[in-house]
C-alpha cells in the first residue's frame, strides 16, 4: 500500500498551472497496479484530476479522510474509489 499525501504540494497553494507536475509526481509515486490512498487536504479539482490519473494505473484507489473516521464502522476513514482488485 502506498499513500500519497496530497498536502506536499499544497503546502502554500495549489495552482492549475502545476498541474501536470502533481500528476506526474502522484503517478510517479503511485507505480502499476498498487493499492493506493489518497490522504492530505487538497482541493477537490487535484483530487479528482489524480484519481482520473490514476484510473487504469491503481489496482485499488482510496481516500483518507478525518471527516470519514466513525470508530465503529470505519476507524481508519477510508472509502473506496476504485477496485479493480480480481481477487
Amino acid at each position: 500500500m502506498t499513500i500519497i499525501n496530497l498536502s506536499a504540494p499544497c503546502i502554500k497553494t495549489a495552482k492549475l498551472s502545476g498541474l501536470k507536475d502533481y500528476i506526474q509526481n502522484s503517478t510517479n509515486q503511485a507505480g502499476k497496479g498498487k493499492h493506493i490512498i489518497l490522504a492530505g487536504v487538497a482541493p477537490a479539482w487535484l483530487y479528482l484530476s489524480i484519481t482520473h490519473a490514476l484510473h487504469g494505473k491503481a489496482k485499488i484507489l482510496q481516500y483518507q479522510s478525518l471527516g470519514l473516521i466513525d470508530n465503529d464502522k470505519n476507524p481508519e476513514g477510508v472509502m473506496t474509489i476504485f477496485n479493480h482488485n480480481a481477487y
